[in-house]
């Protein structure tokens, strides 16, 4: 056998690139990583995880550029913030460093602790979409352009990554 090859435990012989997708390790929290090719309409982000036992909040922001380890670089095109204390799903930008004013209508609170959750950042013509569980949570109409300058997502708090795409 090739030494570029692998046998799973069906015997069945794989390539490492094949072996290495079938196992590719699940993403942790805090996260940071590139949106590829930036936004623009049409794409969407989807984040499912599963919300933590005792939770506070967590936090997802789609940025410009990757910032510091630490904290997002000045401009945030969306930052959401999912607070379970008072049952807040709030919506902010920054441009330069400046914060935006906050919206926080959302017809229902969807986050349950200790429960899987699927989220999707729909990038639409003037604005954000926001689908938690195949139900329409949000509207935020873009405030940073061009979207193409919008290359990466981080999410951090309480919540356990499952799946992004």
């Amino acid at each position: 056998m090739a030494e570029s090859q692998r046998v799973t435990a069906q015997g069945r012989k794989v390539s490492p690139h094949s072996y290495k997708q079938q196992f590719k390790p699940k993403p942790t929290v805090p996260f940071r990583g590139q949106i590829s090719g930036g936004l623009h309409p049409g794409k969407k982000i989807v984040i499912v995880g599963i919300v933590d036992p005792h939770p506070d909040r967590f936090y997802i922001a789609l940025t410009c550029g990757r910032g510091t380890s630490r904290e997002p670089p000045p401009n945030v095109a969306l930052e959401l913030c999912v607070r379970f204390k008072d049952q807040q799903v709030l919506r902010k930008a920054c441009i330069s460093g400046s914060w935006g004013e906050v919206e926080k209508a959302v017809p229902f609170f969807p986050f349950i602790k200790d429960q899987p959750c699927k989220i999707e950042l729909h990038c639409e013509n003037g604005r954000f979409r926001g689908i938690v569980d195949g139900h329409r949570l949000f509207d935020f109409e873009h405030r940073l352009k061009p979207l193409s300058n919008i290359d990466t997502l981080w999410i951090k708090g309480n919540i356990t990554l499952t799946k992004l795409a």
